[in-house]
């Protein structure tokens, strides 16, 4: 959560409110968050000097800023690896900030998208290999069946997401955005 507030905050410094405004207005889409999880990563980015607390902004509410320790990390995480199990749940955010960076560095960041979705692909095809190569026990063939129908669904998802991806890569080194 820390990166994508961070992330809001290089758009316009605000306050603990506005950031919860933020996050109901284009961020729950892909990332949830409540109050108090975000006063939590607040508190965090504070300690960690990757913000500062500026004066009191409109109804005397803390207005927050990026420090430039800050936006170096924003930028390492936005042109680094994706991590976490959920391929989808870091590559939006990345996706939803991209136009922070500058071109050369948004067509670094597609091909990291686009090389986690593949490797994410490749282990859900193989489990799907895997899978038809073994017997299910008596009594679970129903069981089975949902189950490889949620396999099956996350593969296309995959394959979905991994085109969408590919395309807008495209669409941006054609534009010149990256």
């Amino acid at each position: 959560m820390g990166h994508v507030i961070l992330g809001l905050l290089l758009i316009a410094p605000q306050s603990q409110y506005d950031l919860g405004k933020s996050f109901e207005a284009g961020v729950m889409l892909f990332y949830s968050a409540s109050s108090g999880s975000i006063r939590r990563a607040l508190d965090r980015l504070l300690d960690q000097g990757l913000v500062e607390a500026g004066e009191a902004g409109a109804r005397g509410r803390t207005v927050y800023r990026v420090t430039d320790a800050g936006s170096r990390e924003f930028h390492a995480w936005m042109t680094g690896p994706l991590t976490g199990p959920d391929a989808e749940a870091a590559a939006l955010p990345r996706l939803f900030f991209l136009g922070l960076l500058e071109p050369a560095d948004r067509a670094r960041v597609l091909p990291l998208v686009t090389h986690r979705i593949e490797t994410d692909l490749d282990r859900l095809t193989a489990l799907d290999a895997q899978l038809d190569t073994e017997e299910v026990p008596p009594g679970y063939d129903d069981v089975a069946a949902s189950q490889r129908a949620t396999l099956d669904y996350g593969i296309a998802a995959h394959r979905f997401a991994l085109d969408w991806f590919r395309s807008y890569a495209e669409r941006q080194a054609a534009s010149g955005q990256g």
